[in-house]
């Protein structure tokens, strides 16, 4: 369920006139939360990691590093994210990571 009221409301920019539109729109309504849940999850994940790579913190950083790479290959799977894009995310975290682990 959304936790906030979106800027706009679905059934008042499509007026669908089959039923199967109706379903349709519900259907969106509902991946849409999902997808906004998951995509504020990546976020939320992805500022701890880099708020550890920026304090130093190299153990916490690896352990971030993993829960971020799973989290990312689960949208990426899930069409939440583009595969590239996850790709690219993991493979900047992961630079970012050995340079860590290299300056200490």
């Amino acid at each position: 369920m959304l936790t906030y009221k979106p800027y706009y409301d679905i059934k008042f920019i499509t007026m669908p006139i089959q039923r199967a539109a109706f379903k349709s729109v519900r259907k969106d309504k509902k991946r849409r939360a999902r997808n906004l849940k998951v995509t504020s999850e990546l976020k939320t994940v992805e500022k701890r990691f880099t708020s550890f790579i920026n304090a130093k913190k190299q153990k916490e950083a690896q352990e971030a590093s993993r829960a971020l790479i799973s989290k990312l290959d689960q949208a990426s799977s899930k069409g939440i994210v583009h595969k590239n894009t996850a790709s690219r995310k993991i493979s900047r975290l992961m630079k970012a990571l050995k340079k860590l682990e290299q300056g200490q």
